[in-house]
């Protein structure tokens, strides 16, 4: 075997260069099995197949979609197998990724409603625009749902509070 074919392929700093990413990406990628584990040479050096640029491409193309590390991984081992699932295939979790943005997208529209509203009524005190009929901040439906109505990370930081306290920074007369 020649020195150059024992030096074939690329080492970590040259792949995360080709791939924008860092040499700590490309550790951590391993650990989650993204990454395959590269072969060493005989001083211990990482060297990757030149294909792992594509397949680190790949990756972080598919996190600019949208898709999580998880489902990266599951789209990859999708991909290698023949025996697709169909809700394993691209398309099917394409379409599944599209529809969760276009919800983001009609919450996000919402809020930029409001908040453009917000400043056409000249609302400079959050207190005082809750106290106008004209106010576009949706206080009253927002103090109308119950904790079942709430998303599970809302109510995992909601304290009850014994009767008559007030949440910090308010006096009673103002929980009122």
């Amino acid at each position: 075997m020649s020195g150059q074919a024992a030096t074939a392929g690329m080492r970590s700093g040259q792949l995360a260069a080709a791939a924008g990413v860092n040499q700590q990406t490309l550790r951590y990628y391993e650990r989650r099995g993204l990454l395959a584990e590269p072969r060493r040479t005989p001083g211990g050096h990482r060297l990757y197949p030149t294909d792992a640029v594509t397949r680190l491409r790949v990756i972080k193309a598919a996190q600019r979609l949208g898709f999580t590390l998880r489902e990266v991984t599951e789209l990859l081992e999708a991909g290698a197998h023949r025996h697709r699932l169909p809700d394993a295939s691209l398309e099917a979790r394409a379409r599944a990724k599209l529809d969760e943005v276009q919800a983001k997208i009609a919450d996000l529209t919402v809020i930029a409603d409001t908040l453009r509203q917000t400043l056409t009524t000249g609302c400079t005190d959050l207190v005082e625009c809750s106290r106008r009929l004209a106010c576009p901040i949706p206080f009253t439906e927002l103090a109308d749902r119950t904790a079942d109505d709430m998303p599970a990370t809302t109510r995992a930081n909601t304290v009850p509070l014994p009767d008559g306290a007030a949440p910090a920074g308010h006096t009673r007369a103002d929980s009122s």
